[in-house]
């Protein structure tokens, strides 16, 4: 059951174990007083005796995780490496969840959980850290992906809840930090080897997909311990086999008429399979110096690249009304109807798309940072740290449309029939086309419903190529000082310099058939045809990969609403602290924690793209000239934090953090770009829209008020009660404003023709204003014990659970969330709503048993409703109303305790069990309008360490 073999154990146990002790603390450039000191002893017993380390799989991860927990002097949550390689996590950010108060969402086009959301705030609230420092991203938001990050290359990870003055980069909701290997945390020479194996979408409705993993592990250590090498890199393979989506298109049920009445029918679907082919090569490399007991100085290095591509297939099309110039009206005939609704009929002229697109990116992030601290006599120490971190992602979204020219005469264009609507059960609906769509003959690659305009501007399929690059690189110096003033133990002193280049390019337009004209038509290569989603219907397929120029011909888009989402953001952010650690008692109960303050002195400028509205006639580069406009704010934040720890006996901790927090804007919304154009979704349709970025836009503000009550049962167990309330200062709101548009307009800028603002100039801005905020409060409940506890007879049984509620009372408008057709995301649905990514309800549950290398494991993950973001098909994060989930998982594995094969491990994982699938809705929870079923993912594995 249990090892007691000095450092025989896998590479990220070891670090789990040390790490989490605080043995990392002076190595990484942001650390708590108390992670020092436990370095320093953990030094000097190196130096002497060679500790001895007992691991012991799921309960070790968990014994070290509470002693993280129990030690700290801010209000924290950890996962040690044992946890995530042991559980059945296939990403950092699952095995994150777990912790009380936390929870994620997953990826729209893969299944995995990659956005964190702690407290009931969305992902961009949190501030996220790799061995401390700050990370460039690969998406629009400030956060790297979690993804990107390899969980067998973390050591462990800390999510901080309270603010603490020596972090910087500090999120409003918590902090997170991935911390990697250190080692000279090891006693000899360590070696692993593992190989994964996954089956991937059992149950979905589509082709099995399969994958595997393969992960090395490097430590050693020379020249008499006084350097230290970590190695690790892991190699990742996946092709999901396919996914089967249905879109509603919102739940769209219009009115036809039916024998002199009307009746409700499916306005139009969208149903396809989707196959996506990933590959990611991870690596991370640590070597430290320490020649002596008062100098050491750690390089770390990680890098990350990854590939991912998705071929969706399938069919699109109005049922009852056309969707452009091509697609002209239906005709129900044949039809059942039941209370108003025709449950069954026929449907004349109908036009289906034929999709065969493509989604692919190309992400690279290499991170590089070098610490170095000098103990300069008894009461002094000082350190230097320098970072670069940078992120760069090139997306191609591709997408072709198959079916009828515009100029198929009436005749010959087909009908739908569809059995089964009840007026609400869209993905429930059965449809049979009269033409096939598999028949090449008949899904021609064209422009199919003239959504170009009409014939001078075909429109085959649409293209958009945006890039994303960004660079962090940041220094630091700190000194530390024992005191003996009283209750102050320990100061700390620091300046902190970061800049920030940020910035997303690229170029977008639609396509047309190469030397034809507003009807061209080509074959479509290839003979391969694919089911449409679960819809049943076959329709034609190829991979159109390598047709721009041979095909096709790309007709670039150059207007305002393209241009503007170009945009570079510069933040130079200058950050001093001053922070003292606490050890004292307040009449018979003793506490200890830390009182600090940040002053933080941000510069900030940006980019963007402005069009001269005054000239543009087309939206051409010759006909629609455009300028880059710059602008940018300065300010000053001043941050207190206050923790404490009351010792009330009996291994019972009863916790007090204070502070105020700020979280920055997502860089695009600070962009210095604007359009606008006369938009009928509005509440005084028409009149001139505008939507543009502010570079004055300054972080969100809060104060934060943090009561935990926790009661230990050693390093074993624990059980905690807490309660947060945070005052929202300053949220930022997209809102709009009355704005005049005159000096961006001429004689040829189109204006309303009718309604109140007829030939007005006068008209509606949304931008990110800093705007009023509100309160959240919430509760967390956690227990985490061994079932041992109570009697012998359940050795190796245990439980981790925990739940917590969170509400608030900001309501946002809707008016200021747009879709990609700059219109209101939430239109005709709501007018305001609640934080994005706000789950009133969150638990998880986890049982396990482990005993004589056997390791059983069984865990679920819920949320509630919630608002969520996406991307949508030009890669821009779009908002939607996700419906709550249930994840469950399984592991079993068993180690190898004795004789030549000790080392060896074999494990089963099952995640997903559920098959739950990704879901959104417009209005009402019960009617789904967008299903993706990714079924449940398989993997066996073998690990070896010596």
């Amino acid at each position: 059951m249990t090892t007691s073999t000095a450092f025989r154990l896998s590479p990220l146990a070891a670090a789990a174990a040390l790490m989490l002790l605080g043995a990392t603390g002076a190595s990484q450039a942001q650390q708590t007083q108390q992670a020092d000191n436990t370095t320093e002893a953990q030094a000097k017993k190196t130096d002497g005796e060679m500790a001895t380390v007992t691991v012991a799989g799921i309960r070790r991860g968990i014994e070290e995780a509470i002693s993280i927990k129990k030690n700290a002097s801010s209000i924290v949550e950890a996962i040690s490496a044992e946890d995530i390689g042991k559980l059945p996590d296939t990403t950092v950010a699952e095995s994150i969840s777990r912790l009380s108060g936390v929870t994620t969402q997953r990826n729209k086009t893969n299944g995995k959980a990659t956005d964190v959301s702690v407290r009931g705030l969305s992902p961009s609230f949190n501030g996220s850290l790799l061995n401390g420092r700050e990370q460039a991203s690969t998406s629009d938001a400030r956060s790297p992906e979690f993804d990107l990050f390899p969980s067998e290359l973390t050591g462990s990870v800390l999510v901080y809840k309270t603010p603490d003055a020596s972090l910087m980069g500090q999120g409003l909701a918590s902090t997170i930090d991935l911390r990697t290997l250190r080692p000279l945390d090891f006693g000899q020479r360590v070696l692993a080897a593992s190989v994964r194996k996954e089956r991937i979408g059992f149950g979905s409705g589509a082709e099995v997909g399969a994958g595997h993993r393969k992960t090395f592990s490097y430590v050693d250590q020379f020249a008499n311990r006084t350097i230290g090498l970590s190695l690790g890199i892991t190699t990742l393979r996946q092709d999901n086999g396919g996914e089967l989506k249905f879109d509603s298109w919102g739940g769209w049920a219009p009115a036809l008429d039916y024998n002199g009445g009307q009746v409700a029918v499916p306005g139009g679907f969208l149903a396809e399979t989707s196959r996506r082919k990933a590959d990611r090569d991870g690596a991370s490399l640590t070597l430290q110096f320490k020649p002596n007991q008062n100098f050491r100085s750690t390089l770390d290095v990680f890098y990350s690249r990854g590939d991912e591509a998705t071929k969706k297939t399938g069919i699109e099309g109005a049922v009852a009304f056309g969707t452009g110039p091509y697609d002209p009206n239906g005709v129900l005939t044949n039809a059942v109807v039941a209370n108003g609704v025709a449950t069954s009929g026929t449907i004349s002229n109908y036009k289906a798309d034929v999709r065969n697109h493509l989604y692919s990116n190309k992400d690279r992030l290499a991170s590089f940072g070098w610490n170095n601290e000098l103990k300069l006599d008894e009461q002094w120490r000082v350190e230097a740290d320098l970072s670069h971190s940078h992120g760069v992602k090139n997306i191609s979204n591709y997408e072709t449309t198959a079916g009828q020219p515009g100029n198929t005469p009436a005749s010959q264009l087909g009908s739908i029939s569809y059995s089964g609507f009840n007026g609400s059960n869209f993905a429930d609906v059965k449809y049979t086309t009269s033409l096939n769509y598999a028949d090449r003959k008949v899904s021609v690659l064209t422009d199919v419903d003239g959504w170009g305009g009409g014939p001078n501007s075909p429109q085959a399929g649409y293209v958009a190529l945006p890039n994303i690059d960004d660079t962090v690189n940041a220094v630091r110096l700190t000194a530390h000082r024992e005191l003996d003033w009283g209750p102050l133990v320990n100061a700390h002193f620091g300046a902190n310099y970061t800049k920030r280049d940020k910035s997303r390019t690229g170029e977008e337009g639609r396509l047309s058939i190469k030397g034809g004209d507003g009807y061209a038509s080509a074959a479509m290569p290839g003979t391969d045809v694919a089911q449409a989603g679960a819809s049943g219907l076959m329709v034609a397929s190829f991979d159109p990969t390598g047709t721009l120029g041979t095909i096709y011909d790309l007709n670039r888009w150059v207007d305002s609403t393209v241009l503007s989402r170009d945009w570079s953001v510069r933040e130079k952010v200058a950050t001093v602290y001053a922070m003292a650690d606490l050890d004292g008692a307040l009449g018979p109960v003793p506490y200890s924690g830390n009182v600090g303050l940040q002053v933080v002195n941000t510069k900030q400028n940006a980019a963007g793209n402005q069009v001269d509205l005054a000239n543009c006639t087309g939206i051409t580069v010759d006909t629609c000239p455009y300028k880059v406009r710059t602008d940018g704010t300065s300010y000053t934040n001043v941050l207190p934090s206050l923790n404490l720890a009351f010792d009330l006996g009996s291994e019972q901790k009863l916790r007090l953090g204070a502070g105020k927090q700020i979280s920055r804007a997502n860089l695009d919304n600070m962009k210095a770009s604007m359009d606008f154009a006369v938009q009928n979704a509005t509440s005084v349709a028409p009149a001139l829209t505008g939507f543009a970025g502010n570079p004055h836009l300054k972080p969100y503000q809060a104060r934060s008020l943090d009561l935990s009550y926790e009661k230990y049962f050693g390093k074993k167990g624990y059980i905690s009660v807490a309660t947060f309330f945070k005052k929202l200062d300053n949220y930022i709101i997209n809102a709009p404003m009355a704005f005049d548009f005159k000096p961006y307009t001429s004689a040829s800028t189109p204006l309303p023709t009718s309604g109140p603002y007829k030939g007005s100039t006068i008209g509606f801005l949304t931008m990110p204003q800093n705007g009023q905020g509100g309160n959240m409060h919430g509760y967390e409940l956690a227990v985490n014990v061994p079932f041992s506890l109570a009697t012998k007879w359940l050795d190796g049984f245990g439980v981790a659970a925990n739940y917590s509620f969170t509400d608030s009372s900001v309501q946002l408008p809707t008016s200021g969330f747009v879709s990609p057709q700059n219109g209101p995301v939430f239109k005709d649905s709501v007018t305001s709503i609640g934080l994005p990514g706000l789950s009133k309800n969150v638990s998880s549950v986890r049982l396990y048993y482990e005993n004589h290398g056997l390791q059983l494991a069984w865990a679920a993950h819920r949320r509630s409703n919630f608002v969520g973001q996406i991307l949508d098909y030009r890669s821009d994060s779009q908002f939607t109303f996700i419906k709550g989930e249930t994840i469950i998982d399984l592991q079993a594995s068993y180690e190898v305790q004795s004789g030549w094969l000790k080392g060896v491990s074999v494990f089963l994982q099952g995640h997903n069990w559920s098959n739950q699938p990704f879901q959104e809705y417009t209005v009402d929870p019960n009617v789904i309008t967008n299903s993706v079923k990714y079924g449940r993912t398989y993997t066996a594995g073998l690990t070896y360490k010596f």
